[in-house]
């Protein structure tokens, strides 16, 4: 069994249960994470002989410091752990074990690990492209207003998916955004599967859309936004959401970003890999 498969077939180790020979620390250096808001929190944990054991919780400030960068941790189990992860936890949490919202992993190398997101799946070598279009408001021609809507793929008939990621592990989700200038960020929608319709249609018109991911905006327009929505020279994400989300914005997970240009379909535009969007870091002991 690997480690990442039996770090949910265990219980977790309450520190206070282990037979120890006294407390060492362990240090946290990590760029990229976000504050998380009032109901959730970060947690460390380490993996001994297959066992996650919790090293501690912490919180980021808006800035992204963190509330805490050092962790006493039984000398014995640090010592012996082979592997760190950071999870997402509630705040008032009644389960001891991790939860299934991994975010940072890394295997120890001596005294350090680096930690990154490769435990979500390979988010750098990731790419994509979008089209300009709104098939749910069309009834079989092209009615001159394609600039209202945005779908992930290539266009065609039916359009086919075109977006390269990773599947998900469980405890994360696709979600697709565009960033109106002036407006801020509003969803088209989450999504596991590039190849099929996504969980919402609410901004859309009365016709089905194809089965990729995306969105028209013609209807019920949330506060602060203007429908018909001109998607053209505006920024378009897909971000990687943990589940459960409590945010109405796009989670510091942004694999890929591009930009509208002013081309409807049958033109298509680029998404492209934004690696600086992904939190990373060492833990030290």
């Amino acid at each position: 069994m690997s480690i990442l498969a039996s770090f949910f077939a265990f219980t977790a180790c309450n520190n206070d249960d282990d037979t120890t020979i006294g407390d060492t620390t362990m240090e946290l250096n990590i760029s990229g994470l976000e504050d998380l808001g009032n109901d959730f929190v970060y947690e460390g944990w380490i993996i001994v002989n297959d066992t996650p054991v919790t090293t501690g919780v912490f919180e980021v400030d808006g800035n992204g410091n963190l509330s805490r960068t050092t962790f006493s941790v039984p000398a014995n189990l640090l010592g012996a752990a082979t592997t760190f992860v950071l999870t997402i936890e509630p705040a008032d949490d009644p389960d001891p074990g991790p939860s299934n919202v991994r975010i940072l992993s890394g295997n120890f190398n001596g005294d350090t690990a680096a930690i990154n997101t490769g435990i979500i799946g390979d988010l750098e070598n990731v790419s994509g492209t979008f089209f300009l279009r709104t098939p749910t408001d069309e009834t079989g021609t092209n009615n001159g207003n394609d600039e209202y809507g945005v779908w992930f793929g290539t266009p065609g008939m039916p359009p086919a998916p075109s977006l390269q990621v990773p599947e998900l592990p469980e405890g994360w989700i696709y979600e697709g955004w565009v960033v109106v200038n002036g407006s801020g960020p509003i969803s088209t929608g989450t999504f596991r599967e590039t190849d099929s319709a996504d969980n919402d249609s609410t901004f859309s018109g009365i016709y089905p859309g194809p089965p990729i991911p995306g969105e028209d905006f013609f209807n019920n327009a949330p506060e602060g936004f203007t429908f018909p929505l001109d998607i053209r020279q505006q920024t378009i994400v897909i971000s990687i959401e943990p589940v459960p989300d409590n945010s109405p914005v796009p989670f510091l997970l942004k694999p890929l970003v591009g930009t509208a240009g002013d081309a409807t379909a049958p033109a298509t535009h680029n998404l492209n890999a934004d690696p600086d969007s992904l939190p990373e870091g060492t833990v030290s002991r």
